[in-house]
């Protein structure tokens, strides 16, 4: 399994919609994700931002990522 990389939060956001996620409403830059039988996550973070190995493992137990869904 490959691990995590720096990524900018444009294109972790999209890997969620790409597999069942959906916007349920936003707010600024914060955005509430959705998917049946999940519970909600906040997603709050500019487009142009970098984000870290740590934070995508936390964003990943939340949301079902995959470092392949990247």
């Amino acid at each position: 399994m490959r691990r995590w990389s720096a990524t900018r939060a444009r294109r972790v956001l999209a890997a969620p919609l790409l597999i069942g996620w959906s916007i349920r409403r936003q707010t600024g830059s914060h955005r509430t994700l959705m998917r049946e039988n999940w519970p909600d996550v906040v997603f709050a973070f500019h487009d142009d931002v970098e984000i870290g190995p740590v934070m995508l493992a936390r964003i990943s137990k939340h949301t079902g990522l995959t470092p392949d869904d990247l």
